[in-house]
């Protein structure tokens, strides 16, 4: 799916470094963004791993803010609509999730 996301970027610019967790770990997926992508892929071995300690985290400026994304998905859980799936069209679902992005915007200004 990684390769498949980059594929489908709304941007025309490839990012140079993607950021991954634990299940991102992976040699052949590594080389395959290098060589097809030029992208840099910064991704922790898994605890359970014999490697060392990971630094890549150190490579990247300020650290990801991942829990302002899951904060979001957090916030959209509490509006029905977006949870259960009502709309049979993806064109009518995108719009009740930007509507709802735009209530939790105007409640946390």
């Amino acid at each position: 799916m990684v390769e498949a996301t980059l594929q489908a970027r709304f941007c025309r610019a490839t990012p140079p470094r993607l950021i991954g967790d634990e299940a991102y770990d992976s040699d052949p997926l590594d080389q395959r963004l290098r060589r097809d992508y030029r992208v840099e892929l910064i991704a922790p071995s898994p605890s359970s791993a014999p490697a060392p300690a990971f630094a890549g985290w150190a490579r990247l400026a300020p650290l990801p803010a991942r829990w302002k994304i899951e904060r979001l998905f957090a916030w959209l859980h509490n509006i029905r609509r977006v949870v259960t799936r009502w709309e049979y069209h993806a064109a009518n679902f995108l719009g009740m999730v930007q509507l709802a992005c735009v209530v939790i915007l105007l409640r946390h200004l």
